[in-house]
């Protein structure tokens, strides 16, 4: 995520991929609050007992049992494992993400995703280690994860605080798929120090600037690593790209999730640099582009805020770049622009609930922050297009303030939950959930 000194203007209804002035069409819902006193939660994961999983930024997981209340007592706390966060102002380090195994009613297995320090080997220079671990959740009530049960399963090394992704999901392959950002940095444009001349989005052999998938079944003695690699992986004999590798070209994918319907498409939201935000559709060996494009655009590494001259057709390898889904133009570029719509997406769910049929089959989406110390988050649905043209983008109007949008949940019957932090920064309190419920609803 990012953050620029700008208003928040119009909605943007999108049709080839250019702007249009057409007025933008809107839905109607209500926020009904369904937990607050936290920092910043990152993560909303649904339990067989009607209760549910909340992950806080700041390093703790806490439990809100199926009346509503949300525990005192951390249902896990890796806050001496975290890499040095800002607290109280803004920061994108610390834990993540937290997904269960799907096989996690028998094994009791679930994931987490944090910012750890610097690890042994890596550069002095590097800012912190991404790292994903499994840990196992007893049952019982109240729920408790011992910290000891702590397994290391991948890590990756980060050479800024920023752009870390770090989004983790299960596939209906039962693989684990992990968003990857591209290092990050004070200029982004995928430039500077830990990243390559082409920039990390198109270089095959690093694990920066990608999507990974791994199949975390058991340990692969050959390769001396606790996950073994999918053979269908489109790199899985090492050879031209890192064998993790599923999807590559992402700047800072901010989610990760799969359509509990329909084909079950894998859909990440990326954080853009200055221009275009955008939500993408991941397919096996794609490359979506960065820091070659930007949107539907190309992209001036140079002048980032500038409409590029070209749009390139091809990665460095030959392959096909693959557009996005969906975008909206970013404030930071496009300042006096009505139909700019924030400054960096915050991805969700293909809405699969019942309870709001006017969103059915939409994506279900928002934006952190309209602008820089002013928590003005936006909730948006991206409509399909019948003719496989650019998905319209629609306005959730929910009548009240939220804060900015952090991330999303899904709960058992597909219905959404909306994560907000009611400060730019890692303040204390400031954080709630919400549940998206009609606005009829709303309380």
């Amino acid at each position: 995520m990012k953050k620029y000194l700008v208003t928040l203007l119009a909605v943007l209804t999108l049709g080839s991929g250019v702007a249009s002035n057409a007025a933008p069409a809107s839905t109607s819902a209500g926020l009904q609050l369904v937990a607050e006193g936290l920092t910043s939660p990152m993560s909303f994961v649904a339990l067989k007992d009607g209760g549910a999983l909340i992950a806080d930024q700041i390093g703790v997981v806490r439990y809100l049992d199926p009346k509503g209340t949300l525990s005192e007592t951390p249902v896990l706390s890796v806050t001496n494992r975290l890499s040095a966060i800002n607290h109280g102002t803004f920061d994108e380090r610390g834990l993540l993400c937290l997904a269960p195994h799907p096989g996690f009613e028998g094994n009791r297995r679930i994931f987490a995703v944090y910012t750890a320090p610097r690890r042994a080997g890596a550069p002095t220079n590097y800012d912190c280690t991404l790292r994903l671990s499994e840990f196992v959740l007893p049952a019982g009530n109240p729920p408790h994860i011992d910290p000891a049960s702590e397994k290391i399963i991948l890590e990756v090394d980060k050479p800024y605080f920023n752009h870390n992704g770090g989004r983790i999901a299960f596939g209906p392959d039962g693989y684990l798929y992990m968003s990857v950002g591209d290092g990050g940095g004070p200029v982004g444009c995928d430039i500077g120090e830990g990243h390559a001349p082409e920039g990390n989005g198109q270089n095959l052999k690093t694990r920066l600037a990608k999507i990974l998938r791994i199949d975390v079944s058991g340990p692969d003695p050959a390769r001396g690593t606790p996950y073994r690699i999918p053979s269908d992986n489109p790199f899985a004999d090492g050879r031209d790209g890192l064998p993790e590798i599923y999807a590559y070209g992402v700047r800072n994918p901010w989610s990760l999730s799969f359509d509990r319907g329909g084909s079950h498409e894998l859909f990440v939201a990326d954080v853009g640099q200055m221009r275009w935000e955008e939500v993408d559709i991941i397919r096996k060996g794609g490359n979506y582009g960065w820091p070659l494009r930007e949107g539907f655009e190309g992209f001036n590494r140079q002048h980032p805020e500038q409409a590029p001259t070209s749009r390139p057709e091809k990665g460095l390898r030959g392959e096909t770049l693959l557009d996005p889904v969906a975008v909206y133009k970013n404030v930071s570029a496009w300042r006096n622009d009505p139909e700019a719509l924030g400054i960096s997406v915050t991805g969700g769910y293909r809405y699969r609930g019942k309870a709001i049929p006017e969103l059915a089959g939409t994506y279900v989406y928002g934006d952190w922050s309209g602008a820089q110390g002013s928590p003005q988050g936006r909730l948006f649905a991206a409509r399909p297009s019948a003719d496989n043209s650019p998905w319209t983008v629609e306005l959730i109007r929910v009548g009240r303030p939220y804060g900015c949008v952090v991330a999303f949940g899904e709960d058992n019957d597909g219905e959404l939950y909306v994560l907000t932090n009611g400060s730019t920064g890692l303040t204390p309190g400031r954080g709630k959930v919400w549940k998206l419920v009609p606005a009829a609803a709303k309380n």
